[in-house]
């Protein structure tokens, strides 16, 4: 939801800051590799029990992935290898953090309920994959109840509130299953569709095939001369 509709907007009210980290010399990698930095962090103190501690590492994580694109438009720098970086960087940063949350409960939840985390994860990953593979092949997957900066929004909220985590992850898994399914729909619908095709040009015949031929139709010419000339 969030890419859909303030995306757009708050780029645009991030684009200043991006001009002045950019002129004190800071670079888009440096905002990313940083970024990635405090969700190392943030999952090594939500596992290790701190929650609050990991909340505000977390909140610090998402400034750094707010920026990035701030600093590599007010630079004119952005490029396939800085979109690149930035894509597999949040992949990274989801892992880091779900995971530090699942050594949390492995830790202090009776049962399997670490993999609850876990599965969020990997709906996380098949969502950004959906993603992936729409746009390559010319189609729009974008949009959802559950994108990035709401599941980031979601587990910060869980953090706040540690009395209510395991249900707000339940949540969280349920509005993130639906959200991979709205895309599937939507890029199913998409690819449903007659497209316009290129017609692909006729291919030409080697040079011995034509000349081949071309003696072909003139011997028939010829007989069917001799057969108007004899009969």
């Amino acid at each position: 939801m969030f890419d859909g509709n303030w995306r757009t907007t708050v780029d645009k009210g991030l684009l200043p800051i991006g001009h002045s980290l950019r002129r004190a010399g800071i670079s888009a990698d440096v905002i990313t590799i940083t970024g990635i930095a405090m969700a190392t962090v943030a999952a090594l103190t939500i596992g290790a029990g701190y929650l609050r501690v990991g909340l505000l590492f977390l909140l610090l994580t998402g400034i750094p992935d707010a920026l990035d694109g701030a600093v590599a438009r007010a630079s004119g720098t952005g490029s396939d290898r800085g979109a690149f970086f930035d894509s597999v960087s949040d992949r990274l940063t989801d892992a880091l953090l779900f995971g530090g949350v699942a050594w949390y409960l492995a830790s202090n939840e009776p049962g399997r309920i670490m993999m609850l985390p876990v599965a969020i994860m990997a709906l996380a990953m098949f969502i950004s994959y959906q993603r992936a593979k729409a746009e390559s092949l010319g189609f729009d997957a974008k949009g959802g109840l559950m994108e990035r900066a709401e599941r980031i929004i979601v587990l910060a909220l869980a953090l706040l509130f540690s009395e209510l985590l395991i249900a707000i992850l339940w949540v969280m898994l349920v509005l993130t299953a639906i959200t991979a399914g709205q895309r599937f729909v939507k890029v199913w619908r998409q690819a449903s569709q007659d497209r316009p095709r290129p017609q692909r040009r006729a291919r030409r015949q080697p040079r011995r095939t034509r000349r081949a031929a071309n003696e072909s139709m003139w011997r028939q010419r010829m007989r069917e001369r001799r057969t108007l000339r004899d009969g």
